[in-house]
């Protein structure tokens, strides 16, 4: 191997929907080798099989054809540079074909490769005889599935790129996988390389969200520069694993150790046992260290074997939803907002009877701008400007065109000072509802296609758990005989919070190492269990990192039901970390004096 060897790979996209400036930036930056692209999140695979069941040629991230490729293709072409992204969502081979049609109009001829195999819409019946059942909330599988796809790992990517790939799309897949699959293609890893391929991993988990490892999302945003041309990550990955982030240069935003840190921390559950189809990591140990401005370096992954099964994330049809939203202004708003939205369900309740109708499956009230996300912990019991958000679920879509009809009426009905500056009624959609659960990757025949030839990949199965390894906790906090202050937790750490299906997960940072042992034994599970009470219904672990000097904090059936299941104005949890540093936290005076010192 090439131990000087050095790869570099940018991330354009975090999520479909991300911008158009990224893909063009880190092309006419002239410092990469692999465009990489990630589109799907659970949320995402709902909404392509939403799409997909009004047409059957979408299903796919049409923004990689019609935006990001349409931009720099000619220069990718021009440059040498290979494209890997999981656009394919449903359909990949859609997607590929809109690509080769659109690059023949450009009088290009890239060679394509689509990734297959992740569908397993046709085990569904055999699973669901089998008795198979959701790994969170252990229900039976539904009868009538939208789409179910396992989350296949690198390796088909990578055989791919073996194969002469210029770009690779495929379906759904582990977010990590479009950057590790390049790098086991460049260095030519084994499939037991595992502490290499725990680097690679971390490596596409640190740029798979775009903009969040360079400033984006940042604890202390106000210090990040130049939000409108925020640089895009790159990696520069070396044969053992290990990397540096970067951004283009004479972009905006900033790679700081911390914000690189708070990214690794986003959504990986235990960092002694984050599973991936590949390899199973372990982050505790990895180190992160600003070696320069806007660079820095990430080492210490450490792997062990895959397990035997993948994780299958699947969408079934769950009735239909409807959200409407009046504004309140004035005094009292909060109470008369409150009082309007119950007055909205109350009055179509009584409509659904007289029809015939049932009433609705689940009702949702939310009060944006009375910080109702805060329960007991609300500041703006007086706020003069209140958006109210009624959401409703039934199994009739008329029931709830009849529901949309009634949120208008309140503009001359109730409230004095409502308004609506959305205008119109609100529509209704299908609720589509995740569901996950594990599959034997011998169920799954894996393989990509070129040029209408099929080429198989044997995955390894070698099964196995990581290695149950106990984290020692910090060093034991011990009180000093001096006088306690209060501090919010945002003096003491930098945090960001993510999700996984109902699952939502904190990643806290200390600010000072020496810091750990307070916010250890300060903000306790228990501590933290009883500040989210009003949203978090099941146990709440926490997890110590000591390479960076932090703590994980996983929170169960926190998020009610997560993505689009879920009926709350923060489904996806992104939130809660900054709820959390509000947390008031005792600490010594001579530690407030610090934190003086460091502002």
């Amino acid at each position: 191997m090439n131990k000087s060897k050095v790869v570099r790979i940018g991330g354009a996209s975090g999520f479909w929907g991300d911008s158009m400036i990224g893909a063009p930036q880190l092309v006419n930056s002239g410092q990469i080798e692999y465009l990489v692209f990630d589109y799907l999140a659970e949320t995402t695979m709902a909404i392509l099989a939403s799409a997909r069941s009004r047409k059957p040629e979408f299903g796919y991230a049409t923004d990689f054809v019609d935006v990001a490729m349409k931009a720099v293709l000619a220069q990718v072409m021009q440059r040498g540079i290979r494209v890997v992204a999981n656009a394919g969502g449903i359909n990949p081979r859609g997607c590929a074909e809109a690509l080769r049609v659109m690059a023949q109009g450009m009088g290009l001829s890239p060679c394509i490769a689509v990734v297959e195999g992740d569908d397993i819409t046709p085990l569904m019946a055999g699973l669901r005889a089998a008795g198979t059942r959701d790994m969170f909330t252990g229900e039976p599988l539904p009868e009538k599935i939208l789409s179910a796809n396992a989350y296949l790992g690198a390796l088909p990517v990578a055989q791919a790129l073996d194969a002469g790939a210029d770009i690779v799309i495929t379906g759904r897949g582990v977010d990590s996988a479009t950057t590790l699959g390049p790098l086991i293609h460049e260095f030519g890893w084994s499939a037991t390389d595992y502490d290499r391929l725990a680097g690679g991993s971390l490596a596409g988990h640190i740029i798979e969200c775009g903009c969040q490892a360079t400033g984006g999302l940042h604890t202390d945003w106000a210090s990040v520069p130049d939000w409108p041309n925020i640089g895009y990550p790159i990696i520069e990955c070396k044969e053992d694993g290990s990397f540096i982030v970067t951004k283009p240069a004479n972009t905006g935003g900033i790679v700081l150790r911390a914000g690189v840190a708070e990214q690794l921390l986003y959504e990986i559950g235990d960092p002694a046992a984050y599973l991936l189809p590949d390899v199973s990591c372990d982050f505790r140990e990895v180190l992160i260290e600003q070696i320069s401005d806007n660079r820095v370096q990430v080492s210490g992954a450490r792997g062990f074997a895959p397990g035997d099964r993948y994780k299958v994330s699947a969408t079934a049809m769950d009735g239909y939803r409807c959200a409407g939203t009046m504004v309140i202004i004035g005094i009292d708003a909060a109470a008369k907002a409150r009082r309007t939205g119950e007055a909205i369900v109350a009055r179509t309740r009584t409509i659904l009877a007289a029809a015939g109708f049932p009433d609705f499956s689940a009702v949702g009230i939310a009060l944006l701008g009375a910080e109702s996300l805060y329960g007991s912990h609300a500041r703006t019991a007086q706020s003069r400007e209140v958006m109210v958000r009624v959401t409703v679920d039934h199994p009739s879509r008329q029931a709830l065109e009849m529901f949309a009809r009634e949120i208008a009426p309140s503009g001359t009905s109730w409230s004095p000072g409502t308004t609506s500056p959305g205008g119109g009624r609100p529509s209704v959609s299908p609720l589509i509802k995740p569901l996950a659960f594990l599959l034997d990757k011998r169920e799954v025949a894996v393989g990509f296609v070129v040029d209408g030839q099929r080429s198989e990949v044997a995955i390894p199965r070698p099964g196995g758990l990581p290695p149950q390894t106990v984290t020692p906790p910090p060093c034991a906090w011990v009180e000093p005989n001096e006088p306690m202050t209060e501090v919010p937790l945002i003096k003491l750490a930098w945090a960001r919070s993510g999700d996984k299906g109902n699952i939502s997960n904190i990643g806290v940072i200390a600010r000072r190492p020496e810091w750990l042992p307070l916010i250890w034994a300060r903000v306790t599970p228990d501590v933290v269990k009883q500040y989210f009470a009003h949203l978090v219904k099941g146990d709440v672990e926490r997890f110590h990192l000591p390479g960076i000097g932090a703590i994980n904090y996983l929170m169960n059936e926190a998020l009610d039901g997560g993505g689009p299941a879920s009926r709350r104005m923060d489904p996806l949890g992104k939130g809660m970390g900054q709820m959390l540093l509000d947390l008031a936290v005792a600490v010594p005076q001579s530690i407030a004096m610090q934190i003086n010192s460091d502002q």
